[in-house]
């Protein structure tokens, strides 16, 4: 125990510090690897964490690729500047809309195509509109914040609701018609609570005029129009592919490779452009850092996690799914909520009760929120912000989290 907690740590804070710009998934496949040579994990764990990873690895790396298109041909600034113009001038409504444009991206393209795509555009937008710096942190806040609090509808919304959905064996249809309602709730509640305590950094009026027109924004107005039509289908496509028992990432990469050929078509993206910049440190970042955890499995874990999860089984449901989904929360903040969501799935699996499954999973979606590193969607956020000069201090950040957190987290738990 003592030994693969020492590599975890060590991974963790290579990942959080990134020296000399070492990157998240450089770090977490050295870890791995580590793991691997002092027997921590053996290779035939490392097939057992491929085995639980890839489908939401490729699905993924598909909408990643579908985002960064429909990035490239203006279709979320298009949805950027209307939302801001749909405020009329209003600082507090548009503080409102951008949220909900934020629920929007994360439930569709995920949480970490909500931090990479959406956050460069808001920031511009608001540098363009002129806010202030108090101001700007107060929408850049909300928008990092329900990236995560959001991605809870679809299966495809979150890693961790692919890894959770496999591993229990949740058909996209099902997961949708338990996790529609949290979702609905993780948004209202998100959007009272944030503007509750960012209200005072919110300005009353902004000067709209100053945007440009939202079709200016775009690339080709046939192929925006052709990408809504696609977005509908492929959501249809997934119902279907429920329907007979397939991996979401067929129609997740099959999906963004299918939208990458057809704008490449109309002569407005370079595919090869898009193939080399997309995150790829994220895929391994997510495979090395399951093998790491996989070592803190074997040290007997996940061991304790069951005796403490079956207790709260036994003590009724809503006192079972409140523990269940604190406890991930509290995980995920600590140790990031991709390993966590793992442990705490094999922890699980012998208590007859799946509702604890959909805990754990908004525990792990809305619990790293409380710090800087608790999801792999913030690391990038903060990642986006230092590039574009934005620095929110480790304990500014955590002061932030910790205080809006547990009042959402605890709601939408009593949602479901």
């Amino acid at each position: 125990m003592i030994l693969a907690s020492l590599i975890f740590l060590i991974t963790l804070v290579f990942v959080i510090w990134q020296p000399r710009g070492l990157q998240i998934g450089t770090t977490a496949v050295i870890g791995a690897l580590c793991a691997l040579l002092v027997g921590v994990v053996s290779f035939s764990d490392v097939l057992i964490v491929t085995g639980i990873v890839w489908d939401a690895t490729l699905a993924f790396i598909g909408i990643i690729i579908l985002s960064m298109v429909l990035d490239e041909i203006g279709f979320f600034e298009w949805c950027a500047i209307q939302m801001a113009k749909l405020s009329g001038g209003n600082g507090h409504l548009m503080f409102v809309y951008s949220i909900l444009l934020g629920s929007f991206i994360s439930a569709l393209f995920a949480n970490d195509g909500a931090a990479l795509i959406l956050t460069p555009i808001l920031l511009a937008q608001m540098r363009i509109l002129k806010l202030g710096a108090k101001a700007i942190i107060a929408f850049l806040l909300a928008g990092g914040f329900i990236s995560d609090s959001a991605s809870l509808p679809f299966v495809f919304s979150n890693l961790t609701n692919i890894v959770t959905a496999n591993y229990f064996h949740i058909g996209f249809t099902k997961y949708l018609s338990v996790m529609f309602v949290p979702y609905i709730a993780s948004t209202l509640i998100s959007i009272i609570v944030l503007w509750f305590f960012l209200r005072k950094d919110i300005v009353a009026q902004v000067d709209i005029s100053l945007l440009k027109n939202p079709d200016d924004a775009l690339k080709s107005k046939p192929l925006f129009y052709i990408a809504w039509l696609f977005l509908a289908l492929l959501l249809a496509s997934y119902f279907v592919g429920d329907l007979y028992h397939l991996p979401i990432s067929v129609f997740a990469l099959g999906g963004g490779l299918l939208f990458l050929v057809i704008a490449n078509a109309f002569k407005v993206v370079h595919p090869k452009k898009i193939i080399t910049t997309a995150p790829w440190q994220v895929v391994w970042f997510s495979i090395g850092l399951y093998i790491v955890v996989y070592g803190l499995k074997n040290a007997g874990l996940t061991e304790y996690l069951t005796f403490i999860l079956k207790d709260l089984n036994t003590r009724g449901d809503t006192i079972a799914i409140v523990g269940t989904g604190f406890i991930a929360a509290a995980l995920s903040a600590v140790m990031n909520n991709m390993p966590t969501v793992m442990i705490m799935d094999i922890a699980l699996q012998d208590i007859p009760n799946t509702a604890l499954a959909y805990a754990n999973i908004i525990g792990c979606n809305l619990g790293p929120k409380m710090t800087p590193f608790g999801s792999l969607a913030t690391l990038l956020w903060l990642h986006v912000l230092a590039q574009k000069g934005v620095k929110i201090a480790f304990w500014e950040y955590s002061k932030f989290g910790l205080l809006v957190t547990p009042p959402i987290l605890l709601l939408v738990l009593l949602s479901l």
